[in-house]
């Protein structure tokens, strides 16, 4: 296994695949659960959007998107199970992704008429829009060609600007979100974001690894007339890969005096989310007031919350 620098096992190679088949076998193997558990906070600000904006198709940009996890589980109803049944290749169950032979064209074009199908037959009448941003163009690619996205940036912007194209694409935007990129993606790429959208000021729901400081985050979306807040409780991500990766990011923790007892130490990556809104957003609920109807309502959907140290 290769381990970056926070300690954190390198999967790199499973976003970069034709098809998500890599993905979802290797992730299964480790409970990857993040998505499912942001699925009802995000599903309720996407209705709370619609009163305040008035829109009845309310945009969602999704950073750090890959395959469109996050689109298929709200577009369509799904749920992670779903997903890894639908995904579940002998191959990629069986050996590490860099490991698994090659996919076939054949192989890859049948699940995208599978998916095709789904999308079809569940989104004849689509409640909210989907824009991925990504730097693997095969997970983006198959994402849009299966219907799970209905546009895309493939970006870093960390390193530059939107450009003009990549502007077009997310105009429009009302909420922004991700599940695990922030703490790689810093931000940089949300000041772009939001400096691209004018006087259009999305609201934002992001899931944060906790041993990664939102800090910086906060300040720099306060700068931009934001104020956010953190939902009570913590989110399991999913289970460490090893012991060594578990170590490793332990020590990164610990040097950045983060409790890890009954969390990380348990074996788990936690995560928190952060609800950020315009100060000024005409028509919305304040941040705060929001955060406790967004908890409110998801809570009875999230079986595994868990108490976080103080």
């Amino acid at each position: 296994m290769r381990f970056d620098a926070t300690g954190k096992v390198s999967l790199e190679h499973i976003y970069t695949q034709p098809d998500p088949r890599s993905y979802f076998g290797a992730l299964r193997k480790l409970d990857y659960c993040v998505p499912q558990l942001g699925k009802p906070y995000f599903a309720k600000l996407i209705d709370e959007l619609r009163t305040a904006r008035r829109t009845a198709v309310p945009q969602v940009l999704d950073i750090g998107c890959s395959y469109g996890v996050n689109a298929a589980l709200l577009k369509y109803d799904l749920t992670m199970d779903d997903l890894y049944a639908r995904y579940g290749d002998a191959r990629a169950a069986e050996a590490d992704a860099e490991a698994a032979p090659a996919i076939g064209t054949a192989d890859r074009d049948a699940l995208l008429a599978r998916d095709r199908d789904l999308a079809r037959t569940r989104d004849t009448a689509p409640r909210m829009r989907f824009v991925g941003l990504d730097t693997s163009g095969p997970a983006l690619d198959y994402a849009l060609e299966a219907g799970f996205l209905d546009d895309a940036v493939h970006a870093d912007l960390e390193s530059h600007d939107l450009t003009p194209d990549e502007s077009r694409r997310i105009a429009g935007t009302d909420l922004v979100i991700s599940t695990g990129c922030l703490g790689y993606v810093t931000e940089k790429t949300l000041t772009r974001i939001v400096r691209s959208l004018g006087d259009r000021r999305p609201w934002m729901a992001h899931f944060v690894l906790r041993m990664f400081p939102f800090d910086p985050v906060e300040q720099a979306l306060a700068d931009l007339g934001y104020r956010t807040v953190r939902v009570e409780g913590v989110f399991r991500q999913r289970r460490f890969a090893s012991a060594e990766e578990q170590a490793g990011v332990l020590r990164t923790m610990a040097a950045a005096g983060v409790d890890a007892r009954g969390l990380e130490e348990d074996g788990w990556f936690h995560a928190r989310l952060f609800l950020s809104l315009p100060a000024d957003a005409s028509g919305s609920r304040p941040a705060e007031d929001l955060a406790a109807g967004v908890q409110a309502t998801a809570r009875p959907h999230d079986h595994d919350r868990n108490r976080e140290q103080s």
